[in-house]
């Protein structure tokens, strides 16, 4: 391209100056990126969580939205939209513009929802960008204190002699707790019959009463029942002992190989900008290095796992390869 006329001249520019000029051009866009990160958030940002307020997803997402509230100088609202699993919370945000302002409290159930349901309106792995793990925590299999088994090998020895009359409640079909019981079935030889209901917290309350016999239970839900002796814990189903409950064996004590924990994160719409996502990324895991976070998290029973967001989307991927299989094989679908 020419350099422009002036008074019917063409003028010209030194060469170092225009280098100058050029040079500024390719730094701009970086350049602006950047202010834009160094600004963000200019106004609330909104959490959408897709389960009920007082679940495992719920407190722990509530705990670092405090947090990045606290160090980004704008509020981090959580938004409860429960249903289908997750997946109404995860179309919301795949629906929602790409600026940094609507976040999904993502996890394990997305990872199952891609092999459950056949109609999602959205492709987890294409439409949503990882942002950060929070942490990960086992879930714990708990029993009513009537139940006559006081540890797994007992479990399996009543369910085996028991078959299709050992019931065991979850948040809802394709829940962390399903899927736990699911793989349990499938691996120890019992058949158990699964009580879906709408949210953990109902769920445990019917087992306090003694309307189901069993839960594989996220930590929060149930950690303090099992403190007050209101509900009798066998193990929980981690690769290692919980901090929270360190007397528990695991799961997989007797069935090697046997895992089923709650993975939570956060994400955002496809596109969401690089550098958005990156100052989220930095601000979560130096939450997870705070020790203050970390006790509140080991308290729920919730590891830290501080990932960069390739390494999240990552792991997302290989719970969606691992479930997806435990769904095939025990035929479980929604339509």
């Amino acid at each position: 391209m020419l350099p422009p006329a002036v008074g019917g001249r063409v003028m010209t520019y030194p060469r170092r100056a225009f280098l100058r000029l050029a040079a500024g051009a390719v730094a701009l866009p970086a350049l602006l990126r950047n202010a834009r990160a160094q600004t963000y958030p200019a106004k609330p940002v909104r959490i959408v969580v897709g389960f009920v307020s007082g679940s495992a997803t719920d407190i722990i997402t509530r705990l670092m939205g405090q947090w990045l509230t606290e160090r980004l100088g704008q509020p981090f609202i959580v938004e409860n939209r429960g249903g289908a699993g997750g997946s109404i919370a995860t179309e919301t945000v795949v629906r929602a513009p790409a600026d940094g302002y609507t976040l999904l409290a993502c996890g394990s159930w997305d990872a199952t929802n891609t092999s459950l349901y056949d109609k999602l309106s959205y492709n987890f792995s294409r439409d949503i960008t990882p942002i950060a793990s929070i942490g990960r925590g086992p879930n714990v299999l708990v029993v009513h204190p009537s139940f006559p088994a006081r540890t797994v090998p007992e479990f399996i020895a009543y369910a085996k002699a028991n078959p299709g009359k050992v019931t065991y409640a979850s948040a809802g079909i394709g829940t962390v707790a399903h899927m736990a019981g699911e793989l349990f079935m499938a691996m120890a030889g019992v058949n158990m019959v699964h009580v879906p209901y709408r949210g953990l917290a109902p769920a445990v309350t019917d087992l306090l009463g003694g309307q189901v016999h069993t839960i594989f239970s996220t930590m929060p839900p149930a950690i303090s029942n099992i403190r007050a002796g209101k509900l009798r814990a066998l193990a929980v189903t981690s690769t290692t002992r919980s901090e929270a409950l360190p007397d528990l064996p695991t799961v997989s004590d007797v069935l090697p190989g046997y895992e089923a924990t709650l993975l939570t994160g956060l994400s955002g719409p496809r596109n969401t900008p690089a550098d958005i996502v990156d100052r989220l990324n930095k601000e979560i895991n130096a939450g997870l290095g705070d020790p203050a976070m970390k006790a509140k998290l080991s308290e729920l029973g919730n590891d830290p796992v501080a990932m960069t967001p390739a390494d999240f989307g990552k792991l997302l991927g290989d719970e969606t390869e691992k479930w997806g299989k435990v769904i095939r094989a025990a035929n479980i679908k929604i339509q």
